[in-house]
Parts: C-alpha cells; structure tokens; sequence
C-alpha cells in the first residue's frame, strides 16, 4: 500500500508539473499589454538670440516646454568652450536647444516667442552684448522646421520697422555650454545680470504673451 500511494502522488505531482507549463506556455505566448496607453512625444528646436541665459529663462517659463539647454552652435570649431566662443572667431552663436511636447506647445508658438524674446533687426548684438556669437538665429532641424521658420519670419517682420536680420540656417551640430550656464537665471536670481537684463526681459513678455507661469 505505501508503495501505491507513492506511486498516486507521483503521478498527481506530474500532472501538476504538466499542467503549470502547459499554463506558462499560453502566458508566454500571449504579449504583455501595457496598461500605460499615454505617447509622450519630445521634439528639438534651437534658437540663437543673444546672450543663451535670456532666452533659456524665457523658454524655461513657457508650459509645454520639457527641458531648455545653452550651448554653441553655427561655427566650425569642434567642441567649443565659453572664452573661445566670446572671442567671436569660432563662428558659433550662443544658442539654446528646447525640449518640447508638440501636443501641448506648437513649433510656430515656440517661434512666435522667439520673435519677441530679442530683438531680431540687430546685426550681430542685443543690447549691450555685442559680436557674432551674439547674432539672431533659427537652427532648424528638418524641411517641415525650414518652412515654418521661413513664414514665421515674414509674419513677424510686419511687427517691425527695421528688416529682420535673422539667419535660419540648418542645425549641424549643437555643443552644451558648460555646467555653470545650465539654469542660470533659476540658480543666480539675485546676480546683477539677472536682476537688470533678464527679469525686465521676462517681466515685458509676461504682459505681451500673457503670464506663463515657471513649470
């Protein structure tokens, strides 16, 4: 008898094994459905418009916006750095790269800001910074970017007395700029710059644009 009843569980236990892969197989060939259906979508856009601490803090307000970084771009040295870049013999500009959500904030709203954010009618300088790392810039990134831009740029002149001097140029390469420059406005709101240019700068676009709030 105790022999039978080893034999009994023997033979349950292996229809068990039996039973559990035959399971695993059905499970393994069905694919797992993610319960998370959301897109998250993330395009690029790279503007030049004077010195890349204004317009990062500009483009760092704006809803939509994911992530904005300062850095050269234009020129035809290799990994440029900050004192190469000012002595305006490398050919890039100070530029910002914006991370955005194309289904909250559009390529031409980010353009429509950027009209505003400086001012695009000066050869080679906004305000007191003056050289051709300082110059107005639209980096695109593909055709559909070229055509907007390239509307953009008419729409906007007509807010303008003097011709827009802005090159839209193709973007080649983009270089961040040092950590130090990453944030600057956020990280040093009480430096003397930000006090004088860049919060006046901010606070006139919040009344032209209508107040963003920072994200």
């Amino acid at each position: 008898m105790p022999v039978e009843n080893d034999f009994l569980e023997n033979m349950k236990y292996a229809a068990i094994l039996m039973l559990c892969a035959a399971a695993l197989g059905v499970c393994a060939a069905e694919p797992v459905k993610s319960m998370n259906t959301e897109t998250n979508q993330t395009e690029l856009a790279t503007f030049a418009g004077g010195c890349f601490w204004c317009t990062e803090a500009v483009f760092e307000r704006l809803p939509g916006v994911k992530s904005v970084t300062s850095g050269y771009c234009g020129g035809h040295l290799e990994n440029p750095d900050y004192k190469s870049v000012t002595s305006s013999t490398t050919g890039h500009a100070e530029a910002i790269q914006i991370a955005f959500d194309p289904a909250k904030i559009s390529y031409a709203k980010l353009l429509e800001v950027f009209w505003q954010a400086h001012d695009p009618t000066t050869l080679n300088r906004q305000g007191a910074d003056v050289g051709t790392q300082y110059r107005s810039s639209v980096f695109y990134h593909n055709d559909t970017q070229k055509a907007a831009a390239e509307k953009s740029k008419v729409e906007a002149q007509k807010n303008f007395s003097k011709p827009i001097v802005t090159e839209i140029a193709p973007l080649t390469k983009f270089y961040k700029a040092e950590g130090y420059h990453q944030d600057y406005f956020r990280n040093n709101p009480d430096a003397g710059y930000c006090r004088v240019v860049i919060k006046p700068k901010l606070d006139k676009l919040e009344k032209v644009l209508g107040k963003e709030e920072p994200k």
